[in-house]
């Protein structure tokens, strides 16, 4: 099974020919939007955290990794000029893997409108480059597809996690490279998982990484809703009872490693298969993390709507009838009615990857897409809880 994408510099493929403008600060962010939205196929991430980033790089990290996603061609990194942040720090790493990539500081260059003007010109120039570039026909096994729920309820479990988890072991066998995510909403499920594979070390890393969650989320003397509403609503009582139906997306292969996420590094996968990571439950905050690791795109399993990623598309595959609407991708009710196999709506899943990797948009693409959430773990909490990656 093949796709037809874009080839970088780097070796890696991507499935879109995006231009990601990157706001080291948040004060720079209206004048990123008011670039942004003079192009199409032009995106921004900005930093909401703060200009001062010191003992916390996991934002930075992040901003670097985003820029280096298969789906981004070029980058444009701009500050205020008052901040920590150095638009170099980014753009040289980005500037490695042969990516078009330009800076602008607003204060260096007369203030907001001038930015906005010079910002116009330096993405124009850009895209010129970038829109020479022709689609190559690629291996199906090129892609990395991150795995994430959301809107869970009772058919989740049912219909849509077991439908992408057949999807998963497909697309794991041809040669493809699957990130799951989400370690807090797997609690209940580490003696599944660790039958997944023969290493100790990994073991421990699912372990430790899930514990690590639960202790972030669980931190006595305070109350975190740490379950929606909605979930509730739809039938999902306790957040064990919702790992157990979550960690049917996940498929059965082998697990090859963990992925790890921090202020220190950022993993990528080292071979194709299928891998955990720390990237998080929340929606928009998982997108960013998922585009950190690499990910092509995201197949996103609900019982309701959900998210979308402007760097990296979701298709979104649910069972509950009473949700179905044109912004589904995928529409597993038939499992739920016993019209239709959990294996038949894989093969539809596989089909829509390699549709969607070729360029089909899905069904919100362009038109709902989420802000790019830049979710970072708090370095005081960590320390206070004593919580480390594991190496």
């Amino acid at each position: 099974m093949k796709f037809k994408g874009y080839r970088r510099p780097d070796g890696t493929v991507g499935i879109r020919n995006k231009i990601l403008i990157i706001a080291v600060d948040e004060c720079c962010d209206g004048i990123a939007r008011n670039i942004a939205k003079k192009f199409e196929d032009v995106v921004v991430l900005t930093n909401w955290y703060t200009c001062m980033l010191g003992g916390n790089e996991e934002t930075l990290n992040q901003m670097i990794a985003n820029g280096k996603n298969p789906n981004v061609a070029g980058a444009l990194v701009i500050s205020m000029g008052c901040g920590s942040i150095d638009p170099s720090q980014i753009a040289d790493e980005i500037k490695k893997t042969g990516r078009s990539v330009d800076t602008l500081t607003s204060q260096e260059v007369g203030g907001t409108r001038k930015s906005i003007e010079i910002g116009i010109a330096k993405i124009q120039a850009m895209k010129e480059q970038i829109d020479k570039i022709e689609k190559e026909e690629f291996p199906i096994s090129e892609l990395v597809i991150g795995i994430k729920c959301g809107g869970t309820d009772t058919s989740s479990g049912i219909a849509s996690n077991p439908s992408v988890g057949a999807a998963v072991d497909q697309l794991v066998d041809m040669g493809c490279t699957c990130i799951g995510g989400e370690l807090f909403e797997l609690q209940g499920c580490e003696e599944s998982l660790i039958k997944r594979t023969d290493s100790e070390e990994i073991k421990n890393k699912i372990n430790t990484l899930i514990e690590n969650e639960r202790i972030r989320w669980s931190v006595e003397g305070t109350d975190v809703e740490t379950m929606s509403v909605g979930n509730s609503v739809g039938g999902v009582t306790t957040i064990e009872e919702k790992s157990f139906g979550a960690l049917h997306k996940f498929g059965t292969k082998e697990i090859v490693d963990v992925l790890q996420i921090n202020k220190d590094f950022i993993d990528v996968p080292s071979k194709p298969g299928f891998y955990l990571s720390e990237a998080t439950m929340l929606c928009g905050g998982s997108g960013v993390n998922f585009s950190s690791f690499g990910a092509h795109m995201i197949l996103w399993t609900t019982g309701a709507a959900g998210f979308n990623n402007a760097i990296t598309p979701v298709i979104r595959i649910s069972g509950n009838s009473d949700h179905i609407n044109d912004d589904i991708d995928i529409d597993a009710t038939g499992i739920m009615e016993g019209t239709e196999a959990i294996s038949e709506v894989a093969e539809r899943i596989v089909k829509k990857v390699q549709e969607v990797a070729s360029g089909l948009e899905t069904q919100v693409e362009g038109i709902g897409d989420s802000t790019l959430t830049l979710y970072q773990k708090d370095q005081r909490l960590e320390k206070l809880l004593n919580l480390n990656c594991v190496r």
